[in-house]
């Protein structure tokens, strides 16, 4: 494929690109830590607009099936883009894409309507797909091979920061200034008119974080398109030997599938915790007092990938995932077999036994995939759509069957990825031509 031609600094070898991507690699982590926060908003939205909509659970996890459904189907595209105009371009246009989508959910607050709320996720999503087709690969690249884990594992520790302080904003701007929730009983017995000056009032509490949001994803992206990115064309493509394909590469295929677990398995639980520590049974908690506890969740995930970069180092990535892997589904099982405090923090423990995952299966799927890096970067990328399918589907197991016992969803998630750890081995590298 054809490589951009660009003013900025190439970047060419190892040795070289260890003295110089520090700088680089701060910029880019912004991004990171920009679509961490985005993403776990949906957390607080989730039981928001289920209170304001009066909506089940299959029904509010159209929210998650909406947003994760746009890395399916933006990925590809977004891969595409990436090989006409470059990394730092499709970076600046994917925070432009998120500052549109933020700004749309002023007028589906306006309305209110749950279907304009939805187009306005997936439009976020897009540009957030944009990023994380871009922004993966060129830090797994930007630097020696054999710390590319541990480089990723300290981004999405950052990402993790977003994801950690969202939450608390997210509960205190958005939850917070909303007026207690409403019985199920309680908003059927409205009329038609109170019924949508209720919802008026409710949704308007998303109007300000968004509008602010919006800003700050523009002025993020007016900085980024200033700043001298180095240029790596391992990173962009190159020719790959004749007859190989992503396809061969059984380390990609099983990783796609285990990013495809990963993320499903994190945004099933991260969906339903505020409405699972909400339970009688588990935290009996309101939502707005909920919503500060999956600070831990998160957090747990940023304490872990700040670790885990250090650990990376020493411990080989394959044992570190399969520990991480059997911790995690450990404690979804006690938690289902439980109650109480017990069921409620062992959830959100799981948080620090995901952290090292996304980036750490994602290292391993692109391992010597040389010049098809970008390809397999998209194709991993789109497998986020798990994020859309398995909460939308631990929903409907909730509806029949409780949330508390709902949860073996993400238990088979994680012991995939104990598979994946153990069996997912690259075959021997493709040379380049």
């Amino acid at each position: 494929m054809a490589l951009e031609a660009r003013p900025n600094k190439t970047i060419t070898s190892g040795a070289e690109t260890a003295r110089n991507y520090g700088g680089p690699l701060a910029m880019v982590t912004t991004l990171f830590f920009m679509w961490g926060f985005l993403t776990c908003l949906n957390d607080i939205l989730v039981p928001h607009l289920k209170s304001i909509f009066d909506l089940n659970y299959a029904e509010v996890m159209l929210v998650q099936f909406c947003f994760f459904s746009a890395y399916f189907v933006f990925s590809i595209p977004s891969g595409k883009i990436i090989e006409r105009i470059g990394y730092q371009k499709m970076m600046v246009a994917g925070l432009f894409t998120m500052g549109l989508g933020a700004v749309l959910f002023i007028p589906a607050a306006s309305v209110p309507s749950f279907p304009l709320f939805l187009a306005a996720l997936i439009i976020l999503a897009a540009g957030i797909t944009a990023l994380q087709v871009s922004a993966n690969p060129y830090v797994a690249v930007l630097g020696p091979a054999r710390t590319a884990s541990s480089r990723l594992n300290l981004t999405q520790a950052f990402n993790s920061l977003g994801t950690t302080v969202a939450p608390f904003f997210g509960g205190l701007l958005i939850l917070g200034s909303a007026a207690a929730p409403k019985s199920i009983e309680e908003l059927r017995a409205m009329s038609p008119q109170v019924l949508h000056a209720y919802r008026l009032q409710e949704a308007s509490s998303v109007k300000l974080p968004y509008l602010v949001i919006a800003l700050a994803l523009v002025v993020l992206a007016v900085v980024i398109a200033r700043f001298n990115l180095p240029h790596i064309p391992e990173a962009e493509g190159g020719h790959a030997v004749a007859n190989d394909s992503v396809w061969r590469h059984r380390n990609l295929v099983m990783g796609t599938v285990g990013i495809f677990a990963y993320v499903g398995a994190e945004v099933s639980i991260g969906s339903f915790l505020v409405n699972y520590m909400n339970l009688a049974d588990v935290g009996n908690l309101r939502p707005e007092v909920a919503a500060k506890y999956l600070t831990f969740y998160w957090g747990g995930a940023m304490i872990g990938r700040f670790i885990g970069s250090a650990v990376l180092q020493k411990i080989p990535t394959r044992v570190a995932l399969g520990f991480n892997a059997v911790v995690a589904a450990a404690l979804v099982c006690l938690s289902m077999l439980s109650v109480g405090h017990v069921a409620m923090w062992a959830l959100l423990l799981v948080g620090l036994f995901n952290s090292i995952m996304f980036p750490s299966i994602f290292t391993l799927g692109i391992e010597g995939l040389g010049p098809l890096t970008g390809e397999a970067s998209g194709l991993l990328i789109m497998a986020i759509v798990g994020g859309a399918i398995i909460p939308e589907l631990q929903g409907l197991l909730a509806d029949r069957v409780g949330l508390h016992h709902a949860f073996i969803l993400p238990v088979i998630c994680y012991l995939y990825i104990l598979f994946f750890a153990v069996k997912g081995l690259p075959r021997k590298r493709v040379a380049t031509a």
